[in-house]
């Protein structure tokens, strides 16, 4: 089989930039007198790693409560220009045309659009009538990694197409006045909204290569992280630590998924994971046994882009190429299930 290759990755964020200590200072005015925890909580945003922040919208806007018809609206405007914008520069980058495209892998958990975000941008962007189109709702922060591997099977099954993969995540837009919930303050101090977008080809060759995917679901899991819905929009949950979820469990998940790759861990010489923030990259290194510090591109994103879901990765993953990828990295990343996603790839210098 023709395995796909990588032939650009763009990342794309919003023009609003939030400092961590504004945030904070927030989160003071909004919660402070109405939740006694959150005195204690607070110390969560010194916490993350995260110095900055982008958001869809004006710092202004998140200071009141928004309900769904608001939180949409905002959703939509902000997913397609998101969108627009990372698909435009992996094409530039990639030499293509949106015409070029034959099918588009669109990825996101943070608003519901129907039609889907790559049906509305299409006229903009210049797709053709018969573009192929795969909307992804629901993998969470897991999106990226499981959204490349769904988009190279794609690319796989007619080498020579261009597939295009745009995860777009507007986290901000799920922030809550009235959830005085320790998932909600985790939620606030961490998310930040972005895109980013990559092009898939199979079949002539290329320099990076998409050479196996793999998942695996915990049982009896789907408490430790997704949404609640209800009337005023999403709610995060967080049900359970997930810093100790990994130091626990990923090492034997990821054992397993290798496995079934014909791999070990000692065949990966790089590891480009999800940093859910600065305690999970922490723990994603005692799990993967690599010393403190060495997730150095995870730490530099989640600074200065905070969590942004599904994107961060890939915004992880054009870090580690524009350094230069070793022969094997291995693409991790965690979402709602829980799961463990995760793609090899191979590069030939």
């Amino acid at each position: 089989m023709s395995r796909s290759a990588l032939v650009s990755i763009a990342t794309a964020v919003p023009p609003n930039v939030f400092l961590q200590n504004d945030v904070l200072t927030a989160a003071w005015d909004i919660f402070g007198s109405r939740f006694p925890e959150f005195g204690t909580l607070s110390s969560l945003f010194a916490n993350t790693g995260i110095v900055k922040r982008h958001g869809v919208k004006p710092f202004d806007w998140y200071l009141e409560p928004r309900g769904w018809p608001e939180r949409t609206a905002a959703f939509l405007e902000g997913a397609e220009a998101l969108f627009i914008d990372a698909a435009r520069k992996a094409l530039s980058d990639a030499h293509l045309a949106a015409a070029d495209i034959d099918t588009v892998v669109t990825v996101t958990s943070t608003g519901i659009a129907t039609p889907s975000l790559e049906a509305r941008v299409a006229r903009v962007m210049g797709f053709r009538p018969d573009v192929t189109r795969v909307p992804v709702f629901g993998l969470g922060c897991a999106g990226g990694v499981s959204g490349l591997s769904i988009a190279a099977r794609l690319a796989e099954a007619r080498p020579g197409s261009n597939v295009l993969l745009v995860a777009v995540e507007l986290c901000s837009l799920a922030v809550r006045h009235d959830e005085l919930t320790k998932a909600n303050v985790v939620a606030i101090s961490l998310f930040g909204d972005g895109a980013a977008a990559v092009i898939l080809r199979a079949g002539d060759g290329g320099a990076t290569r998409i050479d196996h995917t793999g998942e695996y679901l915990w049982p009896d899991t789907l408490g430790i992280m997704g949404w609640n819905v209800d009337p005023e929009g999403f709610g995060v949950i967080f049900q359970r630590t997930i810093p100790n979820f990994v130091t626990e469990n990923l090492n034997p998940a990821l054992t397993q998924i290798l496995a079934g790759m014909g791999l070990t861990m000692a065949d990966i010489d790089r590891f480009i994971c999800h940093p859910g923030g600065a305690k999970v990259i922490q723990a994603l290194e005692t799990a993967l046994a690599l010393g403190q510090g060495t997730l150095d591109h995870e730490r530099q994103v989640i600074a200065d882009f905070g969590n942004m879901s599904s994107p961060t990765v890939l915004f992880v993953l054009e870090q580690a190429r524009a350094k230069g990828l070793p022969a094997r990295s291995l693409l991790t990343a965690l979402g709602p299930g829980f799961t463990a996603s995760c793609v090899s790839l191979a590069h030939a210098a």
